[in-house]
């Protein structure tokens, strides 16, 4: 992994003057395939209050260390994941299963910019790629790859791209299946920002627009 980097990221709000939920997800809406042959998951849901008095704010952490995992999937939400593998730029691992042990192999050396995980298995798997904050075991999901084929092979080129929303009726880890239904209030490369940063959440009562405004 190259420049490794962790973004400390704070959303906050005081008297929105309409209570409002945010969304955070890391979507490259330039990849092809989008909603095709992979899908984004929700990675954050934060509820901001109204009233001026109490003061919101929603925290998250981002570490640039990728890792491939074998998804669980239970009504359209990647609830665990059975084990993973971390893995960088450039590299390739395959899913294995013997005596009902799934695993993945060392990675090894692959197309240059590419992530890869290969299955073989035996049977259809659902793979995800997300990243491994420090202390943490599996990884918090990203992308999801569903039914992936026996001796088939899935591949990434992962850009960390923020993307911030306001809207409801989305959930953390949901699978989006298209765009979510709202346009992006706010869109960031996270690997051209500071470690820690703050953002101001605001609200024009004029027209009801969200700004994201730095601190």
């Amino acid at each position: 992994m190259s420049h490794p980097f962790i973004r400390n990221l704070t959303f906050q709000s005081n008297n929105l003057g309409k209570e409002a939920m945010i969304i955070l997800a890391l979507i490259n809406g330039d990849l092809k395939g989008l909603y095709e042959d992979f899908f984004p998951i929700v990675w954050k849901v934060s509820t901001f209050g109204k009233t001026g008095g109490c003061a919101y704010r929603a925290q998250a952490t981002y570490t640039n260390q990728l890792a491939f995992s074998k998804a669980q999937v239970v009504n359209g939400n990647v609830i665990s994941a059975g084990t993973c593998v971390k893995i960088n730029d450039s590299e390739k691992t395959t899913l294995t299963q013997a005596n009902d042990v799934y695993h993945f192999s060392p990675p090894q050396a692959e197309t240059s910019g590419v992530l890869q995980a290969l299955n073989k298995t035996g049977a259809v798997q659902d793979l995800a790629i997300g990243f491994l904050n420090k202390g943490d075991l599996m990884p918090m999901p990203a992308l999801y790859f569903n039914e992936v084929g026996d001796e088939s092979s899935v591949k990434a080129q992962f850009t960390p791209i923020l993307c911030v929303y306001i809207t409801l009726d989305y959930r953390e880890t949901a699978i989006l299946q298209g765009a979510i239904n709202t346009p992006a209030i706010w869109t960031q490369d996270l690997a051209v920002l500071s470690e820690n940063m703050t953002w101001n959440l605001k609200r024009d009562t004029a027209t009801g627009r969200y700004t994201v405004v730095q601190a």
